[in-house]
């Protein structure tokens, strides 16, 4: 018994430490979109489902398939083996695998995490269906099905273990070492259960005696196989959909990709446990509640605290998965057909991953898969409610149970219909791809006329344009002439032959109003729906058109791009670059980092200023800032811009040079708050080491 929990335990342990390790790893080759983790986690529910249809094929009698087995264990250990002596870890790519700037990232993603973790994560994938089916051979009168809640326990461990004891204290080249560590101990476990298999021996230990054996169990009914898949794809659609909102819509947080996963599991452990965790009659209440719930949420997105958003959807997600997955654990089979059970559940999560990845975007318009899967996790438990009843004593009870089961299926479909049409009515334009969902909307002030369009990504307006042809040129909202950035290009010395500017993020090209004849102004942006938009699709937004200056476009990642650059032409010389590259509301952490500051200042004229907007609602960035500046020696002032008039918002801006005689200027000392004195203690940001729980507001 020991060895199966052991070999169980340490599988699902590696499973889910590797998945917030490879992708935080990969992040900042893909922009820092939160798109990115949905999917890694996409790429690896798929690879668990053939992981779960590799150990089905695996148990069949006959043809000595153990054989199989060992060999790919064996191949998996040599190429890690090989990797470690190339790569910086057997799991983290080298710089040679970074994509080109403007590739579609999905299947970039898919190669990268094939070649780097793809065969080792497809067999531990198919470590926990194998060894309890090994398990209830050798142990026919026991039920396996424990050991599944023991497989998530391991999950769940390392989930919340990650970023709270791994990723604050280890580099990712340290952890993918240890990583690679155990897994060479997980190989060598399971090779010695294969061997014991092969040989027809008790894969647990000598000392534990057989049982009798099973008796025949029929097969499931063919409904449960559809059952199986309809209850996961739900989970795992609600899992998805949950974390794209409070990530893009609540607040975008990376370490928040790893809560959702994290309760996912825990109601795998509950419902798995037994069926004490789970009654029909709590969690049809619970649901109600939760119904309840999620349309105050809606209705009062804007007046709740974010932690208080959070919780109601955790609370969503925790009693949606509960249900699909203690109804799962009702209508699971003998244990002789538990690898088919098992392949049924990793088929409906995958296929969920797909819906979500794959055709929502294209269905879509908005992120609208949160309110639909919430009905659909009704209509469910409405469908298993009626197919296996179960018997209640008082005709009160079986009363107010229809009600509560009609009322809170007739509220979910109400708020999925209000939420889309509130998203469609509000909105002039709407895209929705990889980076997340744009729209362009009509603004004003509180109480105004609508007076300005707006560009909004998420939850942030990333631009506004007056419509009054007399104000259309008008800097607005973190750009304004009070801004640092305003500040800096207006106080900036002229050169005869104009100013060079670089701008990271392209938003709607606000900063091209500061552009003067002979100036070039080079955006670098990922989105291709914004950079549509700015260009005048539409005709929403024309800061571009109207500049005097030569507007220059350079679509991909920044970062990606300016090392191309590098690489193939040299320096851009810039006199002015300004970081202004948001995913919503938070700067991707691979643009604020030693290795990505060298190459800004690669590009940048000896006397040149560094601008960074470091305005953040959940994040304190200025210690970041400051660290990257003590460390290059540069000069560091802050200009907040308080904001406070028509179109104009709150602003913090970084303004860092080589030169401090270039921050002296009267204009920006005017405005400047200095940081002598000013101390942290966090440490330095690299591309190995980063840490938000440090820089929590």
């Amino acid at each position: 018994m020991a060895y199966f929990a052991i070999c169980i335990f340490l599988s699902a342990f590696l499973l889910f430490q590797v998945q917030p390790m490879i992708g935080r790893y990969i992040l900042p080759w893909f922009g820092g979109t939160p798109a990115v983790w949905s999917t890694v986690m996409l790429f690896f529910q798929v690879l668990l489902t053939g992981g779960y249809a590799y150990a089905n094929w695996l148990i069949r009698p006959g043809r000595r398939r153990e054989v199989v087995h060992l060999v790919l264990l064996g191949i998996s250990a040599a190429l890690m083996i090989v990797l470690g002596l190339t790569w910086r870890s057997p799991i983290t790519p080298s710089a040679a695998w970074k994509p080109a700037a403007d590739v579609f990232p999905v299947w970039e993603i898919f190669k990268l995490l094939v070649v780097s973790v793809g065969l080792p994560y497809f067999l531990l994938s198919s470590n926990s269906p194998l060894m309890q089916a090994w398990f209830h051979r050798r142990f026919p009168a026991r039920t396996a099905y424990r050991l599944y809640a023991l497989s998530n326990i391991g999950s769940f461990l390392a989930l919340i273990s990650y970023p709270v004891l791994i990723e604050p204290y280890l580099r990712l080249s340290e952890q993918g070492w240890m990583w690679s560590a155990l897994y060479l101990v997980y190989a060598g476990l399971a090779g010695y259960g294969a061997l014991r298999a092969l040989r027809g021996e008790p894969a647990a230990g000598p000392d534990e005696a057989p049982a009798a054996p099973s008796q025949a169990a029929p097969r499931p009914e063919g409904r449960l196989y559809l059952l199986w898949i309809l209850l996961a794809a739900t989970a795992s659609i609600l899992l998805l959909a949950v974390t794209s909102h409070i990530t893009q819509e609540v607040a975008v947080i990376p370490f928040l990709w790893v809560l959702p996963l994290t309760i996912y599991l825990l109601t795998f452990i509950l419902a798995f446990s037994g069926e004490g965790w789970y009654s029909r009659q709590a969690f049809l209440v619970l649901m109600f509640i939760a119904a309840v719930l999620y349309g105050w949420a809606l209705v009062s997105a804007a007046t709740l605290s974010i932690l208080t958003q959070i919780a109601i959807y955790a609370f969503i997600l925790f009693v949606g998965c509960m249900v699909c997955h203690g109804e799962l654990y009702r209508l699971r089979p003998h244990p002789a057909h538990l690898t088919s059970f098992y392949l049924m559940v990793s088929i409906g999560g995958a296929l969920g991953g797909i819906f979500i990845n794959f055709a929502a975007p294209f269905l879509f318009e908005g992120y609208w898969e949160m309110p639909l899967g919430f009905v659909l996790c009704w209509l469910l438990f409405l469908a298993v409610t009626l197919a296996r009843p179960q018997p209640v004593r008082r005709r009160a009870l079986f009363l107010l149970n229809n009600v509560l089961m009609l009322s809170g299926l007739l509220i979910a479909g109400a708020l999925a219909f209000q939420y889309i049409r509130a998203d469609l009515r509000g909105s002039l334009y709407a895209e929705r791809n990889f980076y997340g969902v744009v729209r362009v909307r009509l603004a004003g002030e509180e109480g105004g006329p609508l007076d300005r369009t707006i560009l909004i990504h998420g939850i942030t307006i990333h631009g506004a344009q007056f419509l009054d042809p007399p104000r259309r040129d008008q800097p607005t909202m973190y750009f304004s002439e009070t801004s640092g950035a305003g500040v800096a290009l207006r106080a900036y010395p002229r050169r005869p032959e104009g100013l060079r500017v670089g701008v990271l993020g392209l938003g709607i090209g606000t900063l091209a109003a500061y552009g003067q004849p002979g100036d070039v102004f080079r955006f670098y942006e990922i989105n291709p729906a914004v950079i549509s938009l700015a260009e005048g699709q539409g005709g929403y937004f024309t800061f571009l058109q109207d500049s005097p200056a030569t507007i220059e476009i350079v679509p991909g990642d920044a970062r990606l791009s300016l090392e191309a650059e590098l690489t193939g032409g040299g320096s851009q010389a810039y006199d002015l670059l300004a970081l202004d590259v948001f995913s919503s509301d938070s700067i991707p952490v691979h643009l604020l980092d030693r290795e990505a500051f060298e190459l800004y200042l690669q590009h940048l004229q000896p006397e040149g200023m560094l601008l960074v907007h470091i305005s953040n609602r959940h994040l304190d960035l200025v210690p970041v800032v400051w660290t990257l500046a003590d460390h290059f020696g540069l000069s560091i002032v802050l200009i907040d811009d308080p904001g406070g008039r028509p179109a104009v918002s709150r602003s913090l801006w970084a303004l860092l040079a080589r030169d401090p005689a270039l921050l002296d200027l009267p204009a920006i000392q005017a405005r400047a708050m200095p940081m002598e004195g000013y101390t942290t203690s966090i440490r330095l940001w690299t591309d190995d080491y980063s840490n938000l729980f440090q820089i929590l507001k």
